[in-house]
């Protein structure tokens, strides 16, 4: 079995729509994908209903989280997603997406850069809007020469000049929420250290003790080294190690299916999970 777990769709910051990214998925040869929007389950109807025979949907979301100033991400699988505390504080994180990104596109004219909030919302369209989108203008408009060149001191990352804070979980909530729920978290890319400051493996400790199933091991942006790091700290904590494309269409250079997840790990998630279901394609 080939398992992707983490995927962008044009719900949030990814280029694809849901419909596409499964038939780009089944094209791929994965077995299985999840769809991990930012912050939003808003694209797991459509990819449902258009689920192709022989793939199996599993239904996610990546939380935006923050620790002691450090912005983490937290991915959640098959939980319920009406649990009422739980989609309340999703709503929160959505809701302040627009304000932060008007916030960064005002401070990005300050700089001298002809952006506007039409030509990111356009960009955006009915996606949760976060940086990508911003970064994505600025390519448009020359000023940088491919979106990662925007995740950088100079612009968009945690320390950049045009960077705005948002509303963010404790990560510690998160996983209560996530649990509460139903579902299943993994700590996704947690030492990707070229977006910017990681938190201590003594935070991921503290984490797998309060109930942490995972990390994402196997990431586009984990050297050799880091990975190899990560499943000595996983091994020590007893958490599932995972392997995920962090897929977002043509916004970012990553494949589907470029890291995958064992399918015994993938087994563990499902049997963990009591709040949905992986969904079977049946050719929709």
């Amino acid at each position: 079995m080939r398992i992707d777990l983490h995927t962008h769709s044009t719900a949030s910051d990814g280029t694809d729509t849901p419909a596409e990214l499964v038939r780009g998925a089944a094209a791929a040869g994965l077995d299985v994908i999840a769809l991990t929007d930012h912050d939003t389950v808003g694209g797991h109807a459509e990819a449902r209903a258009a689920l192709p025979a022989g793939l199996t949907l599993v239904t996610g979301a990546e939380l935006s989280c923050r620790l002691d100033g450090v912005s983490l991400h937290m991915l959640a699988y098959l939980f319920d997603p009406e649990e009422p505390e739980f989609a309340r504080e999703r709503e929160l994180v959505r809701d302040d997406r627009v304000p932060r990104a008007r916030g960064m596109v005002a401070k990005l004219r300050e700089l001298g850069v002809p952006v506007t909030w039409e030509q990111v919302a356009r960009i955006a369209g009915d996606g949760a809007v976060g940086r990508p989108h911003i970064a994505t203008a600025l390519v448009d408009l020359g000023v940088i020469d491919s979106v990662s060149d925007a995740f950088t001191s100079e612009w968009l990352a945690g320390d950049g000049r045009a960077y705005v804070e948002k509303h963010e979980l404790d990560p510690f909530d998160a996983i209560r929420l996530v649990k509460a729920a139903g579902g299943v978290t993994v700590f996704a890319h947690p030492l990707a250290v070229k977006r910017g400051s990681c938190v201590p493996e003594s935070a991921i400790a503290a984490l797998a003790a309060a109930g942490l199933d995972g990390i994402e091991v196997d990431h586009m942006d984990h050297e050799e080294p880091t990975r190899a790091r990560l499943r000595g700290l996983a091994a020590d904590l007893g958490l599932l190690t995972t392997g995920s494309s962090d897929y977002h269409g043509s916004r970012k250079t990553c494949r589907l299916g470029e890291y995958t997840t064992d399918p015994e790990i993938y087994g563990e998630i499902v049997r963990r999970a009591t709040g949905a279901f992986p969904v079977p394609g049946t050719g929709g």
